[in-house]
Order: C-alpha cells, then structure tokens, then sequence
C-alpha cells in the first residue's frame, strides 16, 4: 500500500534559493494561486449578468455572500460591515482550499499546519489590532473580568492571556488536523480497495469503494463546516475586539 501521508509531501515545481532561504514555488503554492483564480472567475463570472432573476452560478455566488454577510452580522455586529471583505476573502479561500484537496490529483494546502497558522496569525493580530487601535490601553481590561474581586487578578489574569494567546494556535491546528485525517483515512482505504480487489478478483473491492464514496462525501461536508468554523471564529475574536466582551 502506498504511504498515505506521501500525498502531503510538499514538492517544488520552480527552484528558487535566495540565500539561506528556499522560495521555490512548490505544489502548495500552485494550489493556492489556484483558488484565488477560481474564487475570482466564480465571483466575476457568476455576476457578469446580474439578472434579476438569478441562474445557477448567480445563485450560488450570492448564497456565499447572503451567508458570510449573516455570519458577520450575527456574531459581530452592525460594526462588523465594514470588515466583511476580509472576512469573506478568507472564507472563501479556505473553502476552496479544502475543496480542491477533493478532487483527483488534487493537494489540500490547508492540510499544512504552515499555511493555517499563516492564516491563523493574520487573524489574530488584526483582532488584536482593531482591539488596540479602537480601546488604547482599556483593551487590556479584556484580560480581567469584570466584576471578578481584585484578589483573584494575579490568577485570573495570566489565564486570560494564556487563553487569548492560544487563539491562533487552536484555530491552525483544528483546521489542519480534520483536513489531514480525513484525507488520510481516504487515502487508506483506497488502498485497500486496490490491495482487496487484486486478491479477490475485485470482489473484495466493493467494500472499500463504498465506505471511500461514504467518506468523500463526509469530506465535503467536513471542508464546508472547517470553513464555515474557522471564519466563524474570526467573527467572535472580532466581536471580542470591538466590544471587549
């Protein structure tokens, strides 16, 4: 059986040292500039004819508006207008980065925990940014709740700053962990549909194959909802940031 994790292996496609420092273009970086294209034909071709009445394609692109924008006011507010862009942009990036690890000869980018704390670390210090620049030093009462007796500050404090620094961390690591099992589990019993089947005649391939299409279909869902609770997230730690609670 083929090594199920050799389709996370990072392979560069334009060497290109500078230095200490390798800047090759690789597989990861092709599928990344790959969903930003995608994105952008999806979003601009979709809207060219902006019928009144609404094809496929229109459909579709304005239900991922109508969702990131509910999601934003839900959980952040009428203040949170005014950094949906962002918040869409990622969440279609991520989207189609977990969707394009579907397809056949595909690479999951966000499979990689260097890519999602990239992305984790970007939304932390702008949350925290926003924070600063809108609260000055009253941002810092954030980590000592209100209400709570001054004796308990040397404890609670430090938990407050341990877990609000924790932020990036636990968004990179939940995203590239359901990312990389599940399309390790996929990539093991496709193994053992071509293991099973070479010894049986293919009768012993049948199993496989049906818990492997149960599974694809289980990994669309699990790329959609990876999507939707990484930006999610960002919405509340900007919430957080706007109203300091």
């Amino acid at each position: 059986m083929a090594n199920p994790l050799e389709q996370f292996r990072i392979k560069p496609i334009v060497e290109l040292p500078i230095g200490s420092v390798d800047a090759s273009f690789t597989n990861s970086s092709l599928f990344m500039l790959l969903a930003v294209v995608l994105i952008a034909l999806f979003l601009t071709l979709s809207m060219r004819g902006r019928a009144l009445v609404p094809g496929r394609w229109q459909s579709m692109a304005e239900l991922a508006y109508e969702f990131v924008a509910n999601m934003v006011r839900e959980n952040v507010g009428s203040e949170g207008r005014r950094y949906f862009p962002f918040i869409f942009s990622l969440f279609m990036f991520i989207l189609f980065g977990n969707l394009l690890g579907l397809v056949p000869f595909g690479f999951t980018f966000t499979s990689h925990i260097i890519v999602t704390f990239g992305l984790a670390i970007t939304v932390f210090t702008g949350v925290t940014l926003v924070a600063l620049v809108r609260h000055g030093f009253k941002f810092f009462t954030y980590f000592f709740p209100s209400g709570a007796p001054v004796a308990m500050a040397p404890l609670l404090v430090p938990i407050e700053i341990l877990s609000y620094c924790s932020r990036p961390v636990t968004l990179a690591i939940r995203l590239f962990a359901n990312m990389m099992a599940g399309h390790t589990m996929l990539k093991i019993f496709a193994g053992f549909t071509v293991g099973l089947g070479a010894i049986t005649y293919g009768i012993g391939g049948i199993g496989p194959v049906a818990v492997n299409v149960a599974l694809t279909a289980f990994e669309f869902l699990v790329a959609v909802l990876q999507a939707y609770v990484f930006t999610v997230l960002t919405c509340l730690y900007l919430h957080d940031a706007i109203h300091l609670h």
